[in-house]
C-alpha cells in the first residue's frame, strides 16, 4: 500500500481518520478536513501506534494499517470462526484467544489470527462446557466465556508453559534448532550510509552467528540467502514450518538525528500477552552485546510486530547499532565487532537455558564448557 504520512488527502486519509476517531484517537472533525492527513492525524497516528507497540513514526504504512483494521472489532461485533481461505483478523480473536489461554486451552500466542490452533481451543471449550460445538464464537459462546473467571492463579498459564517448555529443554545446545533472520536483503538494502547497508551487514552478522551455533551442535536455519528477501510473514511462515525453538532477527537502526547510538532488543509484549523467553532473551543479548562490544544499552522492549507476533516461538529482533551514527558505523563495519556481537548472542542463547544457579556473570561465560 502507499504510505500515508502528514500532507497526503484522500479516502484513504478519510478511513484512517474514521478507524481513529472511532478508537478515541482522534476528535470527529467536519467533512470539509475529513480526509486530510493533518497534524491532529499525525499525533493521532504516533498515540496508537505507541499503545500497539508498533514503530512510532507518525506514518501508516502496511503494518499500522492492518493494526488499525484488526482494532476497529470488538469481541461480539461478529461471528468469529476459522475460515482457512479467508481468516479472519481482528482485536475481538485476540480477545477470545486471551479468554481462552486464561482458561486454560494451550493456542500458542494470541496473534489476532483466528487459525487452526483457536478453532481447536474453541471447540474444546464448546465441548468441555456443554455447549454446541461448532467451532463458531456466537452469542452463547460469549454468554458463557462472560460466566466464567479466570481460573489460572499466580502466573499467566502461557508464562507458566513456556518456564516448562525451557526447563524440560536442558541446559544443553546441541540438537537445539534455531532460526536466524537477517534483515531486509534482495532489492530491499534497508537503512544506508553511502556503500554500507543494512542488509549486508545484517547478512554478515547472521552468518557469524551461523556458524557459532553449528559449531556447538545447533541446527542454525536463515530466513533468506545473501542477495533474496522475503517479508515478515514469510520469514515467520519459515520458523513456524522448521519448528524452531528459537528467532534471533538481525537489524541496524537509523535516526535522523546523527546523535542516536546503542543497541536495543525486541520482543512480543502487548499489556494481556508477552513471551516470557523472549524478553528473558531479549535482556541476555542486551547485556552480552554490550558487555562485549561497549555500545550504549537501550534495553529491551515489547512489541507486535509481524514477526514477534506470528512466530509460534520465542522471538528476538536485535537492532545493532545506528548506521547514521558515526561512532556506531565504525563500529560496525570491523569485523572483530561483528565477531563480538554474534558472541554475545551465543552467549545469550546458551545462558536462557542454564537454571539460575549455573548462570554466570555477564561477559564472563565461555561456551564450550557447557555446550557439549
Amino acid at each position: 500500500m502507499q504510505l500515508l504520512r502528514r500532507g497526503d488527502t484522500g479516502s484513504a486519509v478519510a478511513e484512517v481518520r474514521s478507524i481513529l476517531a472511532g478508537l478515541g484517537y482522534l476528535a470527529n472533525s467536519d467533512p470539509e478536513t475529513a480526509a486530510h492527513f493533518d497534524e491532529n492525524t499525525e499525533q493521532a497516528v504516533l498515540h496508537f501506534q505507541q499503545r500497539r507497540g508498533l514503530s512510532v513514526d507518525g506514518i501508516v504504512g502496511p503494518e499500522t494499517y492492518a493494526t488499525l483494521s484488526a482494532a476497529r472489532w470488538t469481541l461480539g461485533a461478529r461471528g468469529l470462526l476459522y475460515r482457512p481461505a479467508a481468516p479472519i483478523v481482528g482485536d475481538d480473536v485476540a480477545a477470545l484467544q486471551v479468554q481462552l489461554v486464561e482458561l486454560g486451552y494451550d493456542l500458542g500466542r494470541p496473534d489476532h489470527h483466528f487459525g487452526s490452533a483457536t478453532d481447536a481451543a474453541l471447540r474444546a471449550f464448546q465441548r468441555d462446557f456443554g455447549l454446541r460445538v461448532d467451532g463458531i464464537c456466537g452469542p452463547s459462546t460469549l454468554l458463557a466465556l462472560k460466566q466464567l473467571a479466570r481460573r489460572v492463579v499466580g502466573g499467566r498459564p502461557e508464562q507458566l508453559r513456556d518456564m516448562a517448555a525451557v526447563e524440560s529443554a536442558g541446559p544443553r545446545l546441541t540438537g537445539k534448532r534455531v532460526v536466524i533472520d537477517p534483515g531486509h536483503g534482495g532489492d530491499d538494502p534497508g537503512v544506508a550510509e553511502g556503500s554500507i547497508t543494512e542488509a549486508d551487514l545484517t547478512w554478515d552478522l547472521a552468518t557469524r552467528l551461523e556458524g557459532r551455533l553449528q559449531a556447538v551442535g545447533v541446527t542454525a536455519l536463515l530466513t533468506r540467502g545473501p542477495s533474496t528477501t522475503a517479508t515478515d510473514q514469510e520469514r515467520a511462515a519459515f520458523a513456524n514450518d522448521v519448528a524452531a525453538d528459537l528467532v534471533v532477527s538481525l537489524h541496524v537502526d537509523a535516526d535522523a538525528s546523527p546523535r542516536a547510538n546503542g543497541v536495543a532488543a525486541y520482543y512480543y509484549g502487548t499489556a494481556q500477552s508477552a513471551s516470557w523467553i523472549g524478553e528473558r532473551l531479549a535482556d541476555l543479548a542486551q547485556r552480552e552485546i554490550v558487555a562485549r562490544t561497549g555500545l550504549l544499552n537501550l534495553h529491551s522492549h515489547g512489541k507486535t510486530w509481524t514477526l514477534l507476533r506470528l512466530t509460534r516461538m520465542p522471538a528476538v529482533r536485535v537492532e545493532v547499532g545506528y548506521l547514521s551514527s558515526a561512532e556506531d558505523r565504525a563500529r560496525l563495519v570491523e569485523p572483530g565487532f561483528r565477531d563480538g556481537v554474534a558472541e554475545g548472542l551465543l552467549i545469550a542463547i546458551q545462558r536462557l537455558y542454564l537454571p539460575e544457579d549455573s548462570d554466570p556473570p555477564t561477559g564472563v561465560m565461555q561456551i564450550p564448557a557447557v555446550a557439549f
